[in-house]
């Protein structure tokens, strides 16, 4: 009997696995048999025939089974990915438009918005126009709060607020006018450090300017000027005031001095005795207001800020307050402004943003995190219906934020967003807002840090019939709730545009903007394709841009909702199928003889080893030079009678099914 030929391997291993290593990082190099395919790094022959064909096609992607999820993405593969919404009376507050992983509903929530009402459900319309009508000379304290204080009042019929502007006090009304309730001088008298009203008569506490410089408490009618002196109801030369703050509550005036705290009757001619004297000369109380338990008082004393509850007591005669007891307490460096009762909830509002509390039946509290993060600390409040505005500014310009108490979106989380603001003005903060009274036409302020007069801010009045110019809202980023590349195609805006106009943007996650289309009286909503930002994205957002009737200022375009297409860009995988030879000892094209007794065993046995584990290998086509990543999907042997007399021993044909990765 002849020797083995070298090229057929030594006796218990064959020279395809003394070369190639079955693993992901192995490729096969022909040197002297002629192989037409590896995998792994072992080669093979083809035995591609008619009854043994070579077979190449595209992977399944789409997965065919029935869809009972509220959120269409990876479990939904086929055809137009969609995303809809019809509605966004949730408000603000997401990055990224996955309903299913929205707390609460989630699905009528947006990214941003700026000069939009989103509050009717169903429309997103302009909102009105806001108008500077006063200045505001008085400058942050330097405590960090703020000398101006808002307030709802009707004096001789006329609707206005009443606006403590440090020095000043003066009376506002809807349509702007301005009439002096008092004027103090700068280096002549003293400030007004606090003042609150009954409904027809107003409440002041300064220090008086005679020979004592002392405490001074004073009263006027609302339906007064200036030029009407004030009643002194009393002075107390034993007080220099330097801070001080005063609600009237419960039929009585809850007056913060210094760090002492007073309940006085508005009838009264003296100073009582304090109900309470803060340990810490250097405590600042900074607001009160009172639920129907219970009056809350809160303050500061460096970085802990608290907020004291004191209940009342009724025995025939009229209550009295108890001991202060801490209702709550802020975390370490946020410092409480506001706090404000309404419909059975103590809005909080901080150096850091806005928190609500829940009242409970003897009045204590219990709040929730913070809604949002500010830009500015909130100052102050005012309510209307079943929402809260907010002094935050909107994105650095004069503003207040929306609060809607009818919608929780988690426990003590409730739906806002931006609501009116003043958009020619940077760089001054919102100290104070409220309603002039028996209208819907919201007042707020503004001032500035600043000493000159270029600095100081102003009061602004919201037009009770006049839109805004312009305002948008801006989507979530949409994904899909997966991170594969998606092809954004198609885009629909619903509405009525009848007057005004609509424009459409897409915005990728660089905050990029491009303009797609704009609707009005003459472009109907139709669906138009989206061809930037080119090619494939994980996410996009998208944003609508409201513009008023050019010819009616009163008009507004009306968004009802869109609705977006995309389709899949996940790069296309191949399932290839092809037969094998798999003999103890095989001939190539050349004639050239490999092999040994046992070797196609040995093959099988390695090949099905990889195929168990799952492993990804390399895949090479040596007739072609294609090389491609892959995982083994499939072995099949077939047993078979060799072919010709080059091909001897145990053996058959494997058919091999990969998928490219």
């Amino acid at each position: 009997m002849a020797g083995r030929d070298i090229t057929e391997g030594r006796a218990t291993h064959a020279v395809a696995v003394d070369v190639g290593v079955l693993s992901d990082a192995s490729v096969w190099q022909n040197t002297d048999i002629a192989y037409d395919v590896a995998i792994g790094g072992m080669p093979f022959i083809y035995a591609i025939s008619d009854q043994n064909p070579y077979i190449r096609q595209t992977a399944p992607f789409r997965k065919e089974q029935f869809d009972n999820q509220s959120e269409p993405g990876e479990q939904s593969l086929t055809g137009w990915w969609l995303r809809s919404q019809s509605s966004f009376h949730e408000g603000t507050g997401i990055e990224f438009y996955d309903p299913a992983l929205i707390p609460g509903e989630g699905t009528f929530r947006f990214k941003d918005s700026q000069g939009v009402d989103v509050w009717t459900e169903g429309q997103v319309t302009l909102l009105n126009n806001v108008t500077s009508t006063h200045e505001v000379t008085g400058q942050l304290k330097a405590n960090g709060r703020a000398n101006q204080h808002m307030r709802s009042i009707s004096y001789g019929g006329t609707a206005g607020v009443l606006l403590l502007d440090e020095y000043d006090v003066d009376k506002i009304s809807s349509t702007g006018t301005v009439i002096h309730f008092i004027d103090y001088n700068s280096g002549t008298d003293d400030k007004v450090y606090s003042i609150c009203d009954d409904g027809t008569t107003a409440y002041w506490i300064t220090n008086d300017t005679g020979p004592s410089g002392k405490l001074e408490l004073n009263k006027k009618a609302l339906t007064l000027t200036s030029t009407t002196s004030p009643t002194v109801m009393f002075t107390d030369a034993s007080i220099t005031v330097t801070d001080a703050v005063m609600e009237y509550v419960k039929e009585r005036i809850v007056a913060c001095i210094n760090n002492k705290i007073y309940e006085i009757s508005p009838s009264a001619s003296s100073l009582p005795s304090p109900i309470y004297t803060n340990p810490s000369s250097s405590h600042v109380y900074t607001s009160i207001t009172a639920s129907g338990p219970a009056i809350y008082i809160s303050g500061y004393n460096g970085i802990q800020s608290t907020i004291l509850k004191f209940t009342l007591n009724s025995s025939g005669v009229m209550p009295t307050l108890t001991s202060a007891v801490v209702a709550a307490e802020m975390p370490a460096g946020e410092i409480i402004h506001r706090i404000f009762y309404y419909l059975g909830y103590v809005a909080i509002g901080t150096n850091k943003g806005v928190r609500i509390a829940n009242v409970e039946s003897d009045g204590s509290l219990t709040y929730g995190g913070l809604i949002f993060e500010s830009e500015q600390p909130v100052y102050d409040f005012c309510a209307k219906d079943h929402f809260i505005w907010c002094t935050t500014g909107v994105n650095g310009q004069p503003g207040l934020t929306r609060i809607n108490l009818q919608k929780e979106l988690s426990p003590l989380t409730f739906a806002y967003a931006t609501d009116v603001l003043f958009d020619t003005v940077s760089g001054h903060q919102t100290t104070s807002c409220a309603f002039a009274n028996g209208t819907d036409q919201i007042t707020f302020c503004t001032t500035a840090t600043g000493a000159s007069t270029a600095q100081y801010g102003a009061t602004y009045i919201e037009s009770a019939t006049v839109k805004r110019t312009s305002g948008y809202i801006q989507t979530g980023f949409i994904r899909y709730n997966t991170l594969e590349p998606k092809n954004f195609k198609r885009l629909l805006g619903r509405g009525d545009f009848s007057y005004g106009s609509m424009t459409l943007e897409t915005v990728d996650v660089e905050d990029i903007e491009y303009d797609v289309v704009t609707y009005d009286a003459n472009v109907s909503p139709v669906e138009v394709t989206t061809s930037q930002p080119f090619g494939s994205q994980e996410a996009l957002s998208y944003k609508f841009i409201l513009y008023r009737d050019s010819t009616d200022n009163t008009k507004t375009p009306v968004l009802n909702g869109y609705q977006i297409k995309s389709t899949i860009a996940t790069p296309r995988q191949r399932v290839i199928r092809f037969p094998v030879y798999c003999f103890d000892v095989e001939t190539d094209k050349y004639n050239v003889m490999v092999g040994y007794e046992g070797r196609a065993q040995d093959r099988i046995n390695q090949l099905e080893t990889v195929e168990e584990t799952g492993d990804v290998l390399t895949w090479q086509d040596l007739t072609t030079g294609e090389s491609r990543q892959c995982i083994i999907e499939q072995v099949t042997f077939t047993r078979m009678t060799p072919p010709d007399r080059g091909f001897t021993g145990y053996g058959g044909v494997l058919t091999i099914t990969i998928r490219t990765v």
